[in-house]
């Protein structure tokens, strides 16, 4: 028997629902892909799992149709088809990868509109809270930190000035740590581009960051994003 209109909605609210808190999680960790993202993911997939196992009785068959469905194979596709949102979020900074937890939250999602969408509301919620613990409670046990931004800084610099490395000096007197430095000499130009990345607290602001890198001479360009 084909459940109400009204329990189908509520298994994709419950999907969307429980979607939205691991991608408020996401948010308040300032990551690209947040609430709306991850709620959206966890109610499209409630609902392709409502359509792929109530859409038969939608159709009109009667009892005399000898009608077969594979209510399967439109869920298979959608934990194929998030691979590629996924993938998206992924991101190769340098030497340094970014996104993959990301892209593991909206397979989670992903999971957990399914099982939303299939009226498995307890082991939703349940799948859910542990989704919860494993990005905050165990965030604690991982080399991360919260307290610093990290900044893309590019350098020009005249070849003759020399001071690279006063510069970054000056970075680490105010708490910053300089990773990944990229050099480039232009020998026909005499100009240098330093490329690299910082982490910086939160009480740095952009200003003084400026400020702290523009004292210097013989820089002719600066790049913060």
């Amino acid at each position: 028997m084909p459940l109400t209109h009204w329990d189908l909605i509520l298994r994709i609210a419950v999907g969307a629902i429980l979607g939205g808190l691991i991608g408020y999680e996401r948010d308040r960790h300032r990551r690209m892909v947040g609430l709306r993202t991850h709620l959206i993911v966890s109610m499209a997939s409630a609902t392709f799992m409502v359509v792929s196992s109530h859409f038969y009785f939608f159709q009109g068959y009667g009892e005399s149709h000898n009608v077969e469905v594979d209510a399967s194979r439109i869920a298979a596709s959608v934990v194929t088809g998030i691979g590629f949102l996924a993938g998206g979020s992924i991101l190769k900074t340098g030497a340094t990868v970014k996104g993959l937890t990301t892209a593991a939250g909206l397979w989670l999602v992903t999971a957990i509109g399914l099982c939303a969408g299939s009226g498995m509301f307890i082991e939703s919620t349940a799948v859910t809270g542990m989704g919860l613990v494993a990005l905050t409670i165990l965030r604690r046990f991982e080399n991360k930190d919260d307290k610093l931004l990290r900044r893309h800084v590019v350098l020009e610099l005249m070849a003759t000035s020399n001071n690279l490395s006063e510069i970054i000096q000056s970075l680490v007197g105010i708490s910053a740590v300089v990773s990944e430095i990229n050099y480039k000499k232009n020998i026909q130009t005499q100009k240098i581009t330093a490329d690299f990345f910082i982490r910086v607290p939160k009480s740095v602001s952009m200003d003084s960051l400026i400020q702290t890198i523009e004292k210097h001479e013989g820089l002719l360009g600066i790049n913060i994003s």
